[in-house]
């Protein structure tokens, strides 16, 4: 227990200052981090809303629309199989989650039931294929139904909700926030932190927009004042606040879709100096665009966002570039946020913001400031009882847990961890607890002495005994901290991680850290007795 070899105190050693150097870009400012080599400037704790400063969002996926999404796309499938299977039916009905089919003629109800199979896609199965049909198909004389199964409505979910993270992860990052959180909370929401953010409505407007673009075409014999539109065509109010026309019919075929977009990018009529966003589709969508304009000279042209018509142009030639542009009543920042919208790509669902909590800067400073200090304080009065009761063994477990606290800075920048208020708090109890170890080992070595031990047999069994007690309490405080990791959220495991890094850190410095330095001043100074 007294012997180290030569390579443990070296390691034991660097440790502790590699330990130094990885905690030192927390202190150091912007400047002087912009001169250092990336990897190593980036090496730093993020701080949290409530130290930062900035906006916290839950956002909840509207899966309804998810579901009549998929609804509405077995309605339009059902129309096309049938009329292509000769089929006849007197109407088709789409309900929450099945659709319903009246057959003209019974005795067509085995074709109608083999045309509406061709709509089924397989579920769960993952990359391996397989997996279960997502529609439950059923005939009753007439009457043929497609209802939408329970593993459908699962799988539907989990896609919307990881395809909606990502999507918000994209927007958010278009914006040039820093170092956001986002997050899955439960089965159908999603948490947003957002450190730093001055104009969080702008986030929202952002994260709440569907942002579905289509193109569509536009019948210009169509009354949209009527309030009645022609089979196969729908009315769509403007998003330009009637500067044109209020609102347009426009058909209900989509001939390109928004996702075939490879670029938006905001700029300026070079002559009429208008903001516009310029767009660029990709292989496919540039085919399919120059089809359409080449069919349609001479025609409006609707660009629709959010069953919105952004404006409606007129096909002057067929374009076939694959680029186009969007005008319309646009500001630069409304232009700017348009095209973010567009490069992100389509949320598969409307979010809607179910929760909001702003923190203010200022409010983040005074957090920052109160918990450094409680921290600085605390640290002080261990140190003072400790020298107080212990003389120089105590010094040593004062530098044990300074070094304490680098190492856990250290392994939390490492990690590139966010730091709340919590976390502060975690940190500060850490340090009651790392001292415990040396309190104990205090005591044994204290307890050996009385008993007329040697100075080398009382320091050999203080750190054999304490040894196993200290194992145990720390195991049972790990153990309570990985179940709060577990079952809690936000902060709460915040505040279970840094406790978790300052017990087992303190295993190193408590037992080995400030056993190295009693072993080497015992070794140097060959005392009578001990300064317990």
């Amino acid at each position: 227990m007294l012997y180290f070899a030569r390579w443990k105190i070296y390691a034991i050693v660097l440790i502790c200052a590699l330990g130094f150097v990885l905690s030192l870009p927390n202190f150091l400012s912007r400047e002087t981090l912009a001169s250092l080599p990336s990897w190593y400037a980036n090496t730093r704790i993020s701080l949290g809303l409530d130290l930062r400063g900035g906006s916290h969002l839950l956002l909840e996926v509207d899966m309804a629309a998810v579901i009549r999404d998929r609804v509405e796309g077995v309605v339009d499938g059902a129309r096309q199989q049938l009329r292509q299977a000769n089929v006849g039916y007197t109407a088709i009905n789409a309900g929450e989650r099945a659709v319903t089919v009246q057959l003209r003629d019974p005795a067509q109800s085995d074709d109608a039931v083999k045309a509406l199979r061709s709509l089924v896609n397989r579920v769960g199965g993952g990359a391996l294929g397989g997996g279960v049909p997502d529609l439950e198909i059923a005939s009753s004389g007439s009457t043929v139904t497609a209802t939408l199964s329970d593993v459908a409505l699962r799988d539907r979910a989990t896609q919307a909700i990881e395809q909606s993270i990502e999507i918000v992860r994209r927007r958010i990052d278009e914006t040039g926030v820093n170092e956001p959180i986002i997050a899955r909370q439960g089965t159908d929401r999603i948490l947003v932190q957002l450190p730093g953010v001055e104009d969080p409505d702008r986030v929202k407007r952002l994260l709440g927009t569907t942002a579905k673009m289509t193109f569509r075409l536009v019948d210009v014999n169509a009354d949209p004042t009527t309030g009645r539109a022609p089979p196969g065509f729908e009315i769509l109010p403007s998003a330009e606040g009637g500067r044109t026309q209020s609102s347009y019919v426009v058909r209900k075929k989509i001939e390109v879709d928004g996702a075939s977009l490879k670029n938006a990018q905001a700029s300026t009529n070079s002559q009429t100096g208008e903001w516009v966003v310029s767009f660029e589709f990709d292989s496919v969508g540039s085919s399919r665009f120059a089809e359409i304009t080449k069919a349609n000279v001479g025609r409006p042209f609707a660009i629709v966002l959010d069953n919105k018509v952004i404006s409606a142009p007129v096909i002057r030639e067929p374009i076939t570039g694959g680029r186009g542009q969007i005008s319309g009543n646009f500001t630069a920042a409304s232009a700017n946020d348009l095209a973010v919208l567009l490069r992100a790509g389509a949320l598969p669902a409307p979010l809607k913001v179910i929760e909001e909590r702003t923190v203010g800067p200022d409010l983040g400073a005074d957090s920052i400031r109160a918990g450094l200090m409680a921290v600085g304080v605390g640290f002080v009065m261990v140190c003072i009882y400790m020298i107080a009761s212990y003389g120089l063994f105590g010094s040593f477990a004062c530098f044990a847990l300074l070094v304490n606290i680098v190492l856990t800075l250290a392994a939390l920048s490492i990690l590139n961890a966010t730091l709340t208020l919590p976390g502060i708090a975690g940190i500060l109890l850490g340090l009651g607890l790392s001292v415990d170890a040396n309190i104990l080992i205090n005591e044994r070595i204290r307890e050996e002495t009385k008993k007329g031990r040697g100075v080398f047999a009382s320091m050999e069994a203080g750190f054999s005994r304490a040894y196993s007690t200290i194992v145990d309490s720390n195991l049972t405080t790990a153990i309570k901290m990985a179940l709060l990791f577990i079952f809690g959220t936000g902060t709460i495991k915040g505040f279970a991680v840094t406790i978790t890094f300052g017990i087992l850190i303190s295993m190193f410095t408590a037992t080995v850290l400030v056993r190295l330095m009693m072993v080497t001043w015992l070794r140097r100074t060959r005392p009578a007795t001990l300064p317990v």
